[in-house]
């Protein structure tokens, strides 16, 4: 139940000719609180909820609990969310022995891609495909809690 994953902003879109897998993604939130985050997902033709806790110091390690719930149920509890909501599509890139998502966010978060990649354990080396950026793990402004009620379009870059 502990999530393990490290951020990055993406450079260039030569992930999407690498990708194995791609997928639209709606998701908005019961509960923001960093404490205590409740999500609620669309990804292709199916539904999750999940529930995660604080991040570590460090910013790579959390709780995290996720259960596939119908589409029809989380269309419902999509529409009773907290104000602010994702638009994105995550792309699965193998890169060695991993799969790096990347998600190109659309809408209010328009122009921002992430890449995450998720580790056994804090400490595991990977391999970094040359389309990946400055790291951003730990930092809170690229949780899409935070992003689904601070848009990227509205940041002062």
């Amino acid at each position: 139940m502990i999530e393990i994953e490290r951020k990055f902003l993406v450079l260039t879109d030569a992930y999407k000719n690498e990708a194995v897998t791609q997928k639209r993604i709606a998701q908005g939130y019961l509960n923001s609180n960093p404490d205590r985050t409740v999500r609620v997902r669309t990804k292709g033709n199916q539904g999750f909820i999940t529930v995660k806790g604080r991040s570590n110091d460090s910013g790579t390690s959390r709780m995290e609990w996720e259960k596939e719930i119908t589409l029809a149920d989380a269309e419902k509890l999509l529409a009773i969310c907290e104000k602010g909501s994702i638009d994105k599509i995550r792309y699965e890139v193998k890169v060695g022995s991993h799969i790096f998502e990347v998600d190109e966010f659309f809408g209010d978060n328009a122009g921002l891609i992430i890449a995450e990649v998720e580790l056994a354990d804090e400490n595991e080396v990977f391999e970094k495909p040359l389309w990946l950026g400055e790291e951003v793990t730990g930092d809170e402004r690229y949780y899409n809690a935070y992003l689904s009620n601070n848009p990227y379009t509205l940041w002062n870059k």
